[in-house]
């Protein structure tokens, strides 16, 4: 048979501290360990008439649901304990929440001024750098503008100097150009005129040639190139090599390696391979002349030889125009003269080839 059991009432339910504080509405909830039947009648007895009112909030909430943990006290002794000892430990633990929000913002503040502290601290040292990098770099630029200024400087400088040489170079040149120009009109213009002459007794020599030197074009071959040419140091075997090569009767041979018996002219030892017979210079002889039919030789140094054989080569010529054997014009024939007469010239200078 079903018997409906009623939840057991709280013995002290009209004197537990516990039950008139959630009555009056100063706990919302119980702790946990209460007894079971003040539990029980928290949770689902009705209230009274002789009771007091509920509060607005309404139910306090499940003894399972609430998340405290509270130490277990055992059968409800709320009979021991007086209404204002719970109160007054009711406002300490509202305290200590309101302190904790309290020293969470302390902590939060101080962590805000630590951060500004700090960002103002490396606002300052950007700053500082800030500074310091746009003083070097207007250094720089102070500097760069320095050195370009010294660079246009030098090239201005360069480019004048650079016009300046080549505008002397010109005129070096310009006034080079117009003497040698000038000298070449003169040296023309005399040319001109002593090769008219020339050219004049060259061609009266031509119509009737002759050896004789008294006829004014062999007259002036003789006094300027032939007499030069022969003039020694030693005169006497000048004359006599002058006068055979007039009658084209000097002879030029090598040196053999067998030299013959040394023979003396003008108080000079010509026998020596080591002494010119015509200047008397200490020379090495590689030729020896021999005068006529005559049975002597004299041992004559290159330069002596290229002026002796300059001599021999012009009479060469002027016998074979005077035996008819030049068959040219008068002007082919004038200037290979001329040519002889210039390599006379070279030979008394000292200019003669090297094999000679």
């Amino acid at each position: 048979m079903d018997s409906t059991e009623e939840p057991a009432g709280c013995p002290a339910r009209g004197t537990c501290p516990v039950f008139l504080a959630m009555s009056a509405g100063t706990v919302l909830y119980a702790p946990s360990g209460l007894c079971p039947a003040l539990e029980g009648n928290l949770r689902e007895e009705p209230w009274g008439t002789h009771s007091p009112p509920q509060p607005d909030q309404g139910l306090p909430p499940s003894l399972a649901a609430v998340p405290v943990s509270w130490k277990s006290a055992g059968p409800c002794q709320g009979h021991r304990e007086s209404p204002g000892a719970l109160v007054e430990t009711s406002a300490e633990e509202e305290a200590q929440g309101q302190e904790g929000p309290a020293a969470a913002q302390l902590d939060v503040l101080r962590l805000r001024s630590s951060s500004m502290e700090i960002r103002e601290k490396g606002s300052e040292f950007l700053k500082e750098e800030l500074h310091r990098a746009q003083k070097e770099l207007k250094l720089k630029d102070e500097e760069c503008e320095r050195l370009s200024k010294v660079r246009e400087q030098l090239e201005q400088e360069l480019e004048e100097l650079t016009a300046s040489l080549f505008e002397e170079a010109h005129k070096m040149v310009r006034e080079a150009n117009m003497k040698q120009a000038a000298s070449e009109k003169q040296l023309k213009e005399a040319r001109g005129k002593v090769d008219t002459i020339l050219f004049a007794e060259f061609q009266t020599w031509r119509e009737s040639p002759t050896l004789d030197k008294t006829c004014p074009f062999l007259e002036r071959v003789y006094r300027e190139d032939v007499g030069p040419c022969l003039d020694f140091t030693m005169q006497e075997l000048s004359g006599l090599v002058r006068a055979a090569v007039e009658d084209n009767t000097l002879t030029i041979e090598p040196v053999a390696s067998q030299t013959l018996p040394a023979v003396k002219a003008a108080e000079v030892d010509c026998g020596s391979t080591n002494t010119c017979a015509l200047s008397g210079l200490t020379r090495t002889c590689r030729h020896r002349i021999r005068l006529g039919d005559s049975k002597s030789h004299y041992y004559i140094s290159p330069s002596s030889r290229a002026r002796i054989t300059a001599v021999c080569n012009f009479f060469t010529y002027i016998r074979y125009i005077q035996q008819g054997l030049v068959r040219q014009d008068a002007e082919p024939m004038f200037w290979e003269i001329m040519r002889l007469r210039k390599e006379m010239s070279l030979a008394k200078l000292g200019f003669f080839p090297q094999e000679a």
